[in-house]
């Protein structure tokens, strides 16, 4: 997320805007503090407290984040509340409260000289500074007695720092990740979206560690803060909302690290080490339900020495048995990882063995049809593709609409023409996996110049024969690709309503400005006779100013007089008519 301070009011949803500035209006925002260079924290209150953290360099707001649980879209009200705050001089508002801090206090980021006398230091310059200036002693002091006093704290300094006194493992590690769980679970062990988050947070910061680890070159270190992740924050996760991601970030944290000891580390110790993990963590389906359950299996094949540990692999994947099912996750998966073992063991021969004789596998089939269109060898492509539409057409039609689309791409190499036009224009009409104005565009450039128009005409009318019911967009995307303006507007007479007027209104506003300030009007009386509410009423005005930006102002004017002499009583509509 990338916004200008400046714009920001452009990029946020108008009723989170609303809420936000009621929220700085009434002095919720308190606490504003710039922690280092262009990183802002504040206090928000309202229900409850939450933190707003931000990230603002040269004006442009980088990211946001709040505590509060609101997952609706990128931008939450205290968010807002707090950009509201940070331009509070520039958009001339101010708060009831005299809370929070001096504006000047954060101007400096934003594009604003304050004088230097009257400057505030971050909060990072101010804690490195009391951190130089005092004593080992007291430091030490102060953080016996916080731990003292605060279980959370102890906790989490544990578990940062246990490492110091005992020998690193992969169990020392996985206790001071179920401490941290612990500290911040509920009575029955569950970690509600806050705890959650908190862990995520803290957990997150031992995968950094282990990446210095790995930077520094101490592997085994790293995995087994690696391994213990894995496990613990799998257990968290069940038992823990996670709507945020944090927990399922520690989780993707954990795997990269493994993943990079595999590629990176070149001491087989510590690779056979890891490796006997792999295997022991899929046989003892530790992650099961999971799909790190089978990353298991990928880690495994990353780490091959011998020809011993291939058979180890080779022996689980062909544990795991087709269910008989149509789609049999498990099976095709394990059939994945096992055409992964043969490439990188085994010669092409083989893998193209395998291929063939997996052939029910879609992925086998496009490998095959690819590695044929690539070797230009097409009437195996076409043979490939023909045989998984037959077997796919009935049960994954989407499936075998792929498989179309490669014959398609191979005519087209081919440059047969009659071949092209019938694949394309059946994917245009049939498919929507594919792009239409694509479809069209091939359709357009090989059909004959003299035969277009007929052409097209037979597959507007197709179109609409293909379709359970007409759909409006894709008729109009036709009119528009072809520049049709006047029977694009009969089809909007034909089919009015106010999403189809707007969608339209761009292609149309040149020529026929007045025939759609009058549909607007019709529609948005038409609409407000069925729906009754303040959001209906915005979505309303909404159309209205589009009438407006149409040159239709004095139309607007005689419907909102209409409208406010048909629903007096309607009081949220006069107060957003007053907007207009």
């Amino acid at each position: 997320m990338k916004i200008p301070l400046n714009e920001f009011e452009q990029h946020i949803d108008e009723d989170i805007l609303k809420r936000g500035l009621q929220y700085f209006k009434k002095g919720y925002v308190t606490c504003v503090d710039e922690l280092s260079g262009g990183e802002y924290e504040a206090t928000v209150e309202g229900s409850e407290t939450y933190t707003v953290r931000m990230e603002i360099k040269k004006g442009v707001l980088n990211g946001c984040d709040c505590t509060c649980p609101y997952d609706w879209g990128p931008v939450c009200k205290h968010e807002a509340a707090v950009m509201f705050y940070l331009q509070q001089e520039v958009l001339g508002i101010e708060a009831k409260s005299g809370k929070g801090v001096k504006k000047n206090q954060v101007s400096a980021s934003l594009g604003v000289k304050p004088s230097l006398k009257n400057k505030k230091k971050t909060i990072q310059e101010q804690l490195n500074e009391i951190l130089d200036m005092l004593p080992p002693e007291e430091l030490k002091g102060y953080i016996a007695e916080s731990c003292n006093k605060d279980k959370s704290f102890r906790d989490m300094f544990l578990a940062r720092y246990l490492y110091l006194i005992q020998p690193v493992s992969n169990e020392m590690y996985a206790k001071q990740i179920r401490t941290i769980v612990s500290s911040e679970a509920g009575r029955y062990g569950y970690l509600d979206y806050s705890a959650a988050r908190k862990v995520g947070k803290a957990v997150y910061e031992l995968s950094q560690l282990a990446e210095r680890k790995m930077d520094e070159g101490n592997h085994r270190e790293a995995m087994y803060m690696g391994c213990a992740m894995l496990e613990e924050m799998t257990k968290a996760i069940e038992h823990g909302d996670d709507s945020n991601g944090d927990l399922g970030g520690c989780i993707e944290a954990a795997q990269e690290i493994l993943f990079r000891i595999a590629e990176d580390c070149v001491d087989k110790a510590i690779r056979r080490e890891l490796f006997d993990y792999a295997l022991s963590a899929f046989q003892k389906q530790l992650f099961k339900g999971w799909d790190w359950h089978f990353h298991m299996l990928d880690l495994a094949i990353e780490l091959i020495e011998t020809d011993s540990d291939k058979k180890q692999i080779a022996g689980w994947i062909d544990s795991v048995k087709p269910t008989g099912e149509k789609w049999d996750y498990d099976y095709d998966r394990a059939r994945l990882m096992k055409l992964e073992l043969i490439r990188k063991t085994e010669g092409e021969a083989e893998l193209n063995s395998y291929l063939e004789a997996n052939i029910d596998n879609n992925n086998f089939r496009r490998e095959l049809i690819l590695e044929a269109i690539k070797k230009k060898e097409y009437i195996k492509a076409i043979s490939l593709a023909e045989a998984g539409i037959v077997a796919d057409q009935k049960d994954k039609p989407g499936l075998a609409d792929e498989w179309k689309w490669h014959l398609l791409n191979v005519y087209k190499l081919q440059g047969d023409t009659a071949k092209i036009i019938e694949q394309a224009r059946y994917l245009f009409l049939h498919s929507s996996r594919f792009r239409p104005q694509e479809m069209f565009d091939i359709l357009k450039k090989k059909v004959a110049t003299d035969d277009w128009t007929s052409f097209f005409d037979q597959l507007v009318a197709d179109r609409k024969k293909s379709e359970k019911w007409v759909s409006f967009h894709s008729i109009a995307d036709m009119y528009s690709w072809e520049e049709q303006w006047e029977n694009l507007l009969n089809l909007l007479i034909a089919n009015k309503s106010l999403d189809n007027i707007t969608y339209v209104e761009k292609f149309l506003a040149n020529l026929y400005a007045e025939q759609l300030v009058g549909m607007y009007y019709n529609a948005i009386e038409d609409y407000l006779k069925k729906n009754i509410s303040r959001e209906y009423y915005k979505t309303a005005c909404k159309y209205i100013r589009r009438m407006i930006k149409l040159g239709g102002r004095d139309e607007a004017d005689q419907l909102i007089t209409e409208l406010r002499k048909l629903y007096p009583q309607r009081r949220a509509l006069m107060e957003e008519l007053d907007m207009v």
